[in-house]
């Protein structure tokens, strides 16, 4: 063979090579808080799986949990200069930033949590989004959550008066924070994995927590007096970083909004299958127990309202989407 036709010949062979080649194959990170047992963590693997799969190997989703990326805080800074790709955030980070998704928080918002399930999915929590782009340089794809919240406490905790000066572990963020002040309570953020060793140590002296973490955590072996109060939803949501989402193609758009969004859904679907089992096995346990009612908790619930009514502009919509769902 001849010197030309032999390097035509590899040529050929070099772009036949390269055609083969996804030119958009992208390895994406994905932070969020949430220790490897938890479901939005679950979720996130079963959605790099998923975009994996369906991208033919193209893509790969490498997940991070447990903070290894840094607290929300610092995840949030990474997506918007594009060196995180993607997050589930508690919408509690979100709220530091946008002050309208505190409307999401408001005390006794929902009644249980199938409304929490059937707002979170409404065209009312999904409008929220687009304030994201603008606002936060994220890019919104949907909403998780977790359980509705209750308190439990090393101490006596037969209603919202004996939380007044009990420093009371928080997601850091203002709306959640504010409630609990108007209680009387000291509010104290810290990361979900401290908490269990924090009760023991007595650093803290109560907790607001769903059931579904009370359970997984064990938390009731270091705070056994619970108030189950449902007083506040928690949704979590998924983001991609603003930066990155402009370089991707429509196609690929498509693909991460899809299969991020059936696992977000997935997520909701969870907690909404398992609260009532849940709180079954939680009554079932050497714990003492107490209920509190909205009107319990009217005070803080009525100071609150004084804070974010005008913070959260989205709350009347999120109201009239609530009465909507109750009266379906």
């Amino acid at each position: 063979m001849s010197m030309k036709r032999l390097m035509t010949s590899v040529m050929a062979g070099g772009l036949a090579l390269m055609m083969t080649v996804p030119a958009q194959a992208r390895d994406f990170r994905l932070g969020l808080i949430t220790p490897p047992p938890h479901r939005w963590t679950q979720a996130a693997e079963a959605f790099a799986e998923d975009v994996k799969q369906k991208s033919g190997g193209e893509h790969s989703i490498a997940v991070f949990p447990s903070q290894q990326l840094g607290n929300e805080a610092q995840m949030v800074q990474q997506l918007q200069t594009g060196a995180l790709d993607m997050a589930f955030l508690t919408v509690a980070e979100i709220s530091n930033r946008v002050p309208d998704f505190g409307a999401l928080y408001a005390p006794y918002l929902v009644d249980n949590i199938d409304q929490a399930a059937a707002l979170l999915k409404s065209e009312a929590a999904t409008d929220l989004l687009n304030q994201l782009p603008s606002e936060a340089g994220l890019v919104g794809v949907g909403y998780g959550m977790a359980g509705l919240r209750q308190v439990m406490s090393r101490d006596t905790l037969e209603g919202p008066s004996d939380l007044e000066g009990k420093k009371l572990r928080i997601t850091p963020f203002e709306p959640i924070r504010d409630f609990y002040k108007a209680t009387g309570a000291a509010p104290t953020p810290m990361p979900l994995p401290a908490v269990y060793d924090a009760l023991a140590n007595g650093q803290i002296d109560a907790i607001d927590m769903d059931f579904d973490s009370i359970l997984i955590f064990k938390f009731y072996d270091r705070s056994d007096k619970m108030l189950i109060s449902n007083h506040m939803m928690f949704p979590m949501v998924g983001v991609v970083s603003g930066r990155v989402w402009k370089d991707l193609s429509k196609e690929d758009r498509k693909l991460l909004q899809t299969s991020m969004r059936a696992q977000l859904d997935a997520v909701i679907d969870h907690f909404q299958a398992l609260e009532k089992k849940q709180e079954e096995e939680l009554r079932g346990l050497d714990i003492t127990i107490h209920e509190a009612t909205r009107e319990d908790f009217a005070d803080a619930i009525a100071e609150w309202e004084g804070i974010w009514s005008e913070k959260a502009p989205s709350l009347p919509k999120l109201r009239k989407a609530v009465a909507e769902i109750k009266g379906s």
